[in-house]
C-alpha cells in the first residue's frame, strides 16, 4: 500500500516533500540579497565617477603622454616608470620642484588644519552657554562654510589687493602696522594669504561637527566637576576633550584631507601660476599636467600623492585606533 504525503494547511507541501520551497531560506536569501541591490547604483556610480577615472590616470602615468597625442592618448608610447624616476629624482629641476612644493603643503595643511580646529572648538565650547543671540551667532559663523568657493576666494583677492584692498587698508592705513602697502599675493606673503583665507572658510567645517559632538556630552558632568571646585580649563581637560576624542578623530583626518588635496583655493585666489611661497602641490600637478602639456609626469604626481595620502591615513587610522583601544581599558 502506497502513502501518499498529504499537503499541509493552506496547500503547502510539507518539508522536505518534493516540490516544496524551504519559505524560511527564501526568506532569509532575499534579506540578505536586499541591501547590496539597494546598494548597487550607488556602487555603479561610485565606479563611474571615481574608480574609472583613478584606473585610467594611472595607465597614463606609464605613458610618454604629451600634447601630440592628446586625440589619441591610448596610442602614446610606455615610458615604463620613467615619469615617476623623473618626479623624485631630486636632483633634476622636476624633482626638486616638486618636492618644494611637498613642504610647502605640509606646512600649509598643519597650520591650517590646527587653526581651524582650535577657532572651531573654542567657537564651539562658547556657543554651548546660554546667552541672548546665541542663535545669531551660529548662523552667522557658518556663512564662510555655506557660501560657494569661488564667490568667497576672488572677494578675499579683492581684498588682498596693494594699491585698493581692505587688507592694506585696515593695517597700514587704520593701524599703522606695517611701513606701506604690502603684496599679499606674490612673494612671501602669499603663504600668509593663502592659509587666511584657507582657515577662513574651513573653521566653520570644524565649528559645526564640534558643536554636534559636544550635544551627546551630558550636562550633569560639568555640574558635577563644578560642584568639586573644577574651573573652566578643567573641565575642558579633563571631560570636553577626552568625550570629543572620536569626533576629532574624524574631524581632524578630514580637515586634513580636504585641506592637502585643496586646488580651488590656491587656484582663484593666485591663477594658474602661483607664487613659490604657495606652491602647493595641487596646483603643481595642474601646472605639470596643463600649462607644460605633459600628462604623463602630471600623472605619474597625482599617483605618488593618491600613495602619499594612503599611507599616512592607514598609519593615522592605526595610531587613533590604537589609542582608543589604550583609553577605553
Amino acid at each position: 500500500m502506497t502513502v501518499t504525503a498529504q499537503p499541509a494547511v493552506g496547500g503547502e507541501a510539507p518539508p522536505g516533500a518534493p516540490g516544496s520551497v524551504p519559505r524560511r531560506r527564501t526568506g532569509r536569501v532575499r534579506r540578505n540579497v536586499l541591501p547590496y541591490l539597494l546598494l548597487l547604483p550607488a556602487l555603479l556610480l561610485e565606479l563611474l565617477v571615481h574608480l574609472v577615472p583613478m584606473v585610467i590616470g594611472i595607465v597614463m602615468s606609464f605613458k610618454e603622454l604629451t600634447q601630440f597625442y592628446i586625440r589619441d592618448w591610448g596610442a602614446a608610447p610606455w615610458a615604463a616608470f620613467d615619469n615617476y624616476s623623473l618626479s623624485v629624482d631630486l636632483d633634476a629641476p622636476v624633482g626638486e620642484a616638486l618636492l618644494h612644493s611637498f613642504f610647502v603643503t605640509c606646512a600649509f595643511t598643519v597650520l591650517s588644519v590646527g587653526l581651524c580646529w582650535l577657532i572651531g572648538t573654542t567657537a564651539a565650547v562658547y556657543m554651548q552657554e546660554n546667552f541672548r543671540g546665541r542663535g545669531f551667532l551660529r548662523a552667522v559663523f557658518l556663512v564662510p562654510y555655506a557660501l560657494p568657493v569661488y564667490a568667497a576666494v576672488i572677494t578675499w583677492a579683492f581684498m588682498f589687493q596693494r594699491d585698493n584692498g581692505l587688507v592694506n587698508h585696515v593695517l597700514h592705513d587704520q593701524l599703522g602696522l606695517t611701513d606701506g602697502p604690502s603684496f599679499w599675493l606674490i612673494g612671501d606673503n602669499s603663504f600668509v594669504a593663502l592659509l587666511v583665507v584657507s582657515v577662513w572658510k574651513g573653521w566653520p567645517f570644524a565649528f559645526l561637527i564640534v558643536m554636534a559632538g559636544l550635544q551627546n556630552i551630558p550636562r550633569e558632568l560639568y555640574e558635577a566637576a563644578s560642584i568639586d571646585g573644577a574651573g573652566l580649563f578643567q573641565q575642558l581637560r579633563r571631560i570636553t576633550l577626552p568625550s570629543l576624542r572620536p569626533v576629532n578623530q574624524v574631524l581632524v583626518l578630514v580637515l586634513f584631507l580636504w585641506t592637502f588635496n585643496d586646488f580651488n583655493t590656491p587656484y582663484v585666489l593666485f591663477g594658474q601660476a602661483a607664487p613659490e611661497a604657495a606652491d602647493l602641490i595641487s596646483i603643481h600637478i595642474y601646472q605639470s599636467s596643463f600649462v607644460t602639456w605633459n600628462f604623463g609626469t602630471g600623472s605619474a604626481m597625482s599617483v605618488l600623492l593618491l600613495l602619499f595620502l594612503l599611507v599616512v591615513t592607514g598609519v593615522y587610522l592605526v595610531l587613533t585606533s590604537r589609542g582608543r583601544r589604550t583609553a577605553d581599558a
